[in-house]
């Protein structure tokens, strides 16, 4: 039995690169070439959630989802989740219905084909290093808004170590504040075994998410951001305490 987990884990690992070495530089060009057109720009979050639903699919990994009844597809929102994982954004970008922005480190569009895809998508550069680029990054982010997109933060800034939830940076909350859009807090749970922090060797397994219903921010200035980021935080605390049951 251990010998056939081993051959199915090696085999889906396998199977899981070989779809990536296909696929990010073929999807990449074609969605630089979408970009330059508003016809190819709709398609564009059809082609991204394909990818990433048959990464999920690829990797054995099954999803529970609560909460879907909260949002609507057609509006915008500021989605604010968890990060234990890379393969937090598969997840999410498997589950959401709506054509997202995700906020990355500005090392990630430096890497041929991935990077030109995610910068000819709509996503936005952060720089973690420099506070005045960073507003920038956020800026940006807020106008990405107004073309329609929702935006997904991870306000603990980078991967939880130990599975537990990180202090929360403010940055996502300024732009939700600036941008009035809702913020839609989102507990998953699931992810570090698949993929835990420092690995490369993904393992099938049951991911749930929680999706709670969205906090207003409309009123809102940007003295009330501290208040936004601590009950955007207690309720993914509470989500992940229940096991986002």
């Amino acid at each position: 039995m251990k010998t056939f987990k081993k051959f199915e884990i090696f085999l889906r690992n396998f199977t899981f690169a070989l779809y990536l070495l296909i696929t990010v530089p073929t999807l990449g060009t074609l969605i630089v070439l979408l970009s330059l057109c508003q016809t190819g720009k709709r398609i564009i979050p059809k082609i991204q959630h394909l990818w990433l639903s048959n990464m999920v699919r690829i990797a054995g990994v099954r999803l529970e989802v609560r909460g879907l009844e909260h949002i609507r597809p057609e509006e915008n929102y500021v989605f604010a989740a968890n990060h234990q994982s890379q393969f937090d954004i598969p997840v999410i970008g498997t589950i959401l219905p709506h054509k997202i922005s995700w906020l990355a480190k500005k090392s990630l569009f430096k890497i041929p084909f991935f990077g030109w895809g995610l910068l000819a998508a709509g996503c936005v550069p952060i720089d973690r290093e420099n506070p005045r680029k960073g507003l920038e990054s956020l800026m940006l982010a807020v106008e990405k808004t107004k073309e329609g997109f929702s935006v997904l933060i991870f306000p603990e800034g980078t991967r939880s170590p130990d599975g537990r939830l990180q202090p929360f940076k403010v940055g996502g909350f300024i732009l939700a504040i600036k941008s009035g859009l809702p913020v839609v807090p989102i507990a998953i749970c699931g992810t570090r075994e698949v993929l835990p922090k420092g690995k490369l060797l993904l393992r099938p397994g049951l991911v749930r998410i929680k999706i709670f219903p969205p906090i207003p921010t409309k009123g809102l200035t940007l003295r009330d951001k501290h208040k936004l980021a601590e009950l955007v935080r207690l309720r993914i605390a509470d989500g992940l305490k229940s096991g986002c049951r």
